[in-house]
Order: C-alpha cells, then sequence, then structure tokens
C-alpha cells in the first residue's frame, strides 16, 4: 500500500508500540529485542539477541549511533555492534557487498543501488528498505579572524561562494546581509565532502533548490575549495584554516566550537540554527510509504519563521526480506531501539533532532515487519 502525507503530526501517540522494541521492563530501558517487535511470534519483550552486529556508512550519525550502540550493548550484554563511519556511499556498497547487515545513509537509495541490491541477491529475491532513524540539521561553518557572530549566509551567497564566485569575506554580496559586522577582505576558503556524502546531497539540495546551485549530488557538484574526507575531517579543516568555510552536521559544529551561520529560506528570511528550527522544517518533510520502505522528501518551500531549511535525514538500509536468519534477531532488536522513544529522546542532548512521532511509528511498522 502506498500512502503521503505532508506534515508529520508530533503528538501522535507511539509509546505502546514502541515499547515492544525495548530491550528490558524497566522504565529506563535503552535497549531493544530483536524479536519482540510487532509481528513477531514466539518470544518475550523482555529478549535480548545475542552475537555481532556489523554496519557501516553515514558520519552524519556517527555521534548518534556511538551513543546508542553504548546503551545498547550496557543493556543487551551479549551484543556487539560495530559501526564503520565510513560515509553513506561506502555504506551502501559495504551493505550490497554483505560486508554490513546495514548501512546508514543520508539519503534513501538511488534507482541505480536498488537494482544493484536486486542484481546481486543481496536480500534474496527480495529488496532492501529506506528507513529514517536519525534527524539532524547541516551547519555552515566557518572560520573568520575576529568575527564570531553569526552572520547571515543566504542560498544564493553560498551557492556563490561554493562556485568560485564570491571569493572574499568582505564582498559586497556578504556585506549587504550583515549590516553591522566589519568582514575583513580574507580570501574565502571553502572546504567540501571528497567521499560520495549524504551530507553533500542534502547540502546541495538545499543550495539548488534555493540559491540556483548544481542539481543536489552525493559527490560534491562545486566548483571551488578542497575536498576532505568526512564530516570531521571538514569540521577540521575549517577550524584550522582562517577565512574557512564548510558544512557538517551540527553536532560536528558544536563539538569543535565552530561558528555558524543563518541560512535564507524560500521568503528570504534568515534562520537561526537551534535543534527545535530543524525539527519544525523536518516535521513539514512529505513522507512516503510502501510496504516497509519509508522516504522523506523535504519541502524546501516551507517558509515560516521558526523553520530552519537546511537539513537531512540519515536512513537505516536494511533487507526487507532475505535476511541472514543469524543476523536477523540483531538488526530488528537494535533498530527497533534506535527509533524507540528512549533512544530518540537522547538525540537532542546529542546534537541531533528526533524525529516526528509518525515517522517513528512507520519506523517500528517497518522494523517489526523485516524477515
Amino acid at each position: 500500500m502506498k500512502f503521503q502525507r505532508y506534515g508529520a503530526v508530533a503528538g501522535v501517540a507511539v509509546a505502546a508500540a514502541l515499547a515492544l522494541s525495548a530491550c528490558g521492563s524497566d522504565n529506563n530501558s535503552t535497549t531493544s529485542t530483536s524479536t519482540s517487535s510487532a509481528g513477531s511470534t514466539g518470544s518475550s519483550a523482555s529478549s535480548c539477541p545475542s552475537g555481532t552486529l556489523n554496519a557501516a556508512g553515514s558520519t552524519a550519525q556517527t555521534n548518534a549511533i556511538s551513543q546508542f550502540t553504548k546503551d545498547y550493548q550496557t543493556k543487551c550484554t551479549g551484543v556487539t555492534v560495530n559501526y564503520n563511519s565510513n560515509g553513506s556511499g561506502a555504506g551502501v556498497t559495504s551493505f550490497i557487498q554483505r560486508q554490513a547487515d546495514f548501512a546508514g545513509s543520508d539519503y534513501a537509495l538511488s534507482s541505480t543501488q536498488a537494482a544493484q541490491v536486486t542484481s546481486s541477491g543481496r536480500c534474496g529475491t527480495g529488496s532492501a528498505v529506506d528507513i529514517p532513524a536519525v534527524g539532524g540539521a547541516i551547519a555552515v561553518i566557518y572560520n573568520i579572524p575576529n568575527v564570531t557572530t553569526s552572520l547571515n549566509l543566504s542560498a544564493k551567497n553560498l551557492a556563490a561562494i561554493f562556485d568560485g564566485t564570491i571569493t572574499t569575506w568582505n564582498d559586497a554580496a556578504i556585506t549587504k546581509d550583515n549590516p553591522g559586522v566589519t568582514l575583513p577582505s580574507t580570501k574565502i576558503q571553502p572546504f567540501f565532502r571528497s567521499d560520495t556524502s549524504g551530507t553533500s546531497y542534502n547540502f546541495s539540495n538545499y543550495l539548488n533548490n534555493l540559491g540556483g546551485f548544481a542539481a543536489p549530488n552525493k559527490q560534491w557538484p562545486g566548483k571551488a575549495g578542497q575536498g576532505v574526507a568526512k564530516s570531521s575531517g571538514v569540521a577540521a579543516k575549517v577550524k584550522a584554516t582562517a577565512g574557512g568555510i564548510g558544512y557538517a552536521e551540527y553536532s560536528y559544529a558544536t563539538q569543535d566550537s565552530l561558528t555558524f551561520a543563518n541560512v535564507s529560506n524560500a521568503a528570504g528570511s534568515f534562520i537561526k540554527l537551534t535543534q527545535t528550527n530543524a525539527s519544525n522544517f523536518i516535521a513539514k518533510a512529505k513522507v512516503a510509504q510502501t510496504g516497509a520502505d519509508t522516504k522523506l522528501a523535504f519541502d524546501y518551500q516551507y517558509s515560516a519563521a521558526d523553520a530552519y531549511p537546511n537539513v537531512l535525514a540519515t536512513y537505516e538500509i536494511a533487507c526487507g526480506t532475505g535476511n541472514d536468519s543469524t543476523a536477523l534477531p540483531l538488526i530488528k532488536g537494535f533498530l527497533g531501539y534506535v527509533v524507540s522513544n528512549t533512544a530518540q529522546s537522547e538525540l537532542t542532548n546529542l546534537g541531533y533532532v528526533p524525529l516526528p512521532a509518525s515517522v517513528q511509528a512507520a519506523d517500528a511498522s517497518a522494523i517489526s515487519s523485516l524477515s
């Protein structure tokens, strides 16, 4: 069955459905069971799987997955979760090549990738599914000597910076949007992701929709700057470079104490990056679900003054059917925890954005159906 809806309703009650994925029975449970999701049979809600789960992919969700892994392994002591933060593209490749039980990706599977899953028999005669799990904001980070204020950087000006048209920080187009701020003539040093990256895809999608940038791409489509592997690499380069600018998931900006910009929305207003503002924008995403496969499409024309439009969602990509029988309970258990209220409530403190309740409910249903 297919359905589409706008605006995930945050007030939808999902606690009962998500509780089925909790590993323990106490109120502070931070783990999930592999076999207690709705649709499972022959197991209790307090059971935990055992074994090793291998995953790879998105660097944007690294800090979240690290915390989730710690929590899950504390409760389910027989489980080991290994996550290789090698980037969205590499993670999907690892999944297709059976080197990972599931992949983290900041974009849903492309038609080409989906075809590779099918042709390789990765999921037997079945296909892979996309499960949005971690919401996030993309911070435009910069390092300008003696400037610590949050600049207003429009999508149009950012597109020009990453295309090499705007080359100094005191360019008239930037100073116009930042009255009262003294900007130096320092050369702008753009940094972008050199690896196949979902963060690149989502940032370029924002710039394409609102700034006239090149078509969104997992391989950065800009014309200027220096490529650096992983979000942590971009953050480190910006921090070490006078005049540097780049993009990284919000948690990297905060943990490295980097200054980040207010960016423009479709109405031309500048929106401050806060987790609440990012959450407000993500909540207006168009949600399309076909069976267990769930995709979010951001509405870049949504221009509320409290909605930060430069966002992403990390998907966990797994086989809908055809999972290895040994790995299946581990996949369902861990992913069930990731989308639970317990885990999602941790995201704010980790620098991420909890998903709207209706998306969590769709995720819980999808995970319980994996086979």
